[in-house]
């Protein structure tokens, strides 16, 4: 449950990420293949139509979608560079 709200509150706070998403992709540590899978993973989750709860649902629908770009930043940070990791915890 702890996870959960974690995660919930995560979603509020994306808007700090922005630095570190720059640097990411500005970082030569990190492959262009990592960086192509990233940015092709979140554009085309927004971009198809295909979703796992649907966008005319008023709340659930953008729910869904910032939860998985949150997952998909999780991810990001895994995967970066140890000073990218400590610098952006």
């Amino acid at each position: 449950m702890k996870k959960i709200v974690k995660r919930v509150f995560f979603v509020f706070k994306l808007h700090r990420s922005i630095p570190f998403l720059v640097q990411f992709l500005a970082s030569k540590k990190v492959s262009f293949k990592k960086k192509a899978l990233y940015v092709s993973l979140i554009a085309l989750y927004f971009a198809l139509p295909f979703d796992l709860i649907f966008d005319y649902i008023p709340v659930a629908g953008i729910i869904d979608d910032f939860t998985i770009f949150a997952f998909l930043l999780d991810r990001m940070r895994k995967s970066a560079p140890i000073e990218l990791q400590t610098k952006y915890k």
